[in-house]
């Protein structure tokens, strides 16, 4: 029977690839161990540098917060002296930190929320309000995030030099006088604010601008059949599907305004008075000024658990409202 089966079917051509059933390996897919070691190899790159260059000096600066590390030890680290907690202790009783800790949660406090204000405003013109030169004026907008913080300053110093500045000719022609921005112990820090929203606003609008547009144009449409007015529509629809781009904007913007350094390094320096020393800058110059790289290490994972404790209540609050 089965001899005239196979006469039936003809004899198997020279070449022809073997059935399934009969064991070929061509069409076999590879081990999960070939693909598992695949895996490994095409990461091994990225692990190498992720390990030598984050994962390593994360673990050394944890090690350096509790010691006395200092300039004398660049050269031997394993004579730094083991201290404790020490650092850490006397950190809450520095005043200078206090104060950089207080500036720090003031920028923030006062800038994420106008960045977050403006950027959602921004992003709500460009996507329905403005029709002509809308690229134009995103890419007008956006402009300052690609722009370095050198040109930035030097923008800015015009604008705010009491003498010859924009605003001070401003105030020149109603016969007015100039405050000094940046040296008023009052008006420095909310300055850097200003010029730190203007910077980054652009980053914030191009992500409402995304959220927008993921918006279905079905649920506008049937919010202005229902008679809905533009207030309406923007507080019952777009807020309220724009949740989880607000939970996203703010946590960014938050971590980079808790981690702010470069507005007051290269504007104040920290003053007048140290009236606008953030957390990071005291770091910099506790570091890499007066060598005491165990301290700063202690205050870098201060601002670390900071961060990371107002990113986890963030997320708390806000992410049960875009379920």
């Amino acid at each position: 029977m089965s001899t005239t089966t196979e006469k039936a079917r003809g004899p198997r051509k020279a070449g022809a690839a073997p059935s399934p059933a009969s064991g070929g390996s061509r069409g076999r897919k590879p081990s999960m161990g070939v693909q598992s070691a695949a895996g490994w190899l095409f990461s091994t790159p990225f692990l190498v540098l992720f390990t030598v260059f984050m994962a390593f000096p994360i673990l050394a600066t944890l090690v350096m917060s509790f010691t006395d590390f200092g300039l004398r030890n660049v050269t031997r680290p394993w004579e730094a002296e083991f201290i404790g907690f020490e650092n850490y202790v006397n950190l809450f009783g520095d005043e200078k930190f206090l104060k950089s800790l207080f500036n720090t949660g003031y920028f923030v406090v006062v800038g994420a929320p106008l960045t977050i204000g403006i950027g959602l405003v921004v992003a709500v013109l460009l996507n329905n309000g403005i029709d002509r030169a809308r690229t134009f004026f995103r890419v007008g907008f956006y402009a300052p995030v690609v722009t370095t913080i050198v040109a930035v300053a030097v923008v800015w110093r015009f604008v705010l030099d009491p003498s010859d500045g924009l605003i001070a000719g401003l105030f020149s022609e109603v016969g007015w006088t100039a405050p000094d921005f940046l040296g008023s112990e009052t008006l420095a820090m909310p300055s850097l604010i200003v010029m730190a929203v203007w910077r980054n606003v652009g980053t914030v609008m191009v992500l409402f601008i995304a959220g927008l547009q993921a918006i279905p144009t079905e649920v506008r449409e049937a919010a202005k059949l229902d008679g809905a007015s533009v207030w309406q529509e923007f507080r019952s629809i777009t807020v309220p599907l724009l949740r989880p781009t607000v939970l996203y904007a703010t946590v960014i913007t938050t971590i980079g305004y808790l981690n702010v350094f470069e507005e007051p390094f290269v504007m104040t320096q920290g003053g007048p008075s140290d009236s606008t020393l953030t957390v990071s800058l005291n770091m910099y110059r506790e570091g890499f000024n007066f060598f005491h790289m165990g301290y700063a290490s202690a205050m870098a994972y201060v601002l670390f658990v900071v961060i990371m404790g107002i990113t986890v209540l963030q997320l708390r609050l806000l992410k049960d409202n875009t379920k």
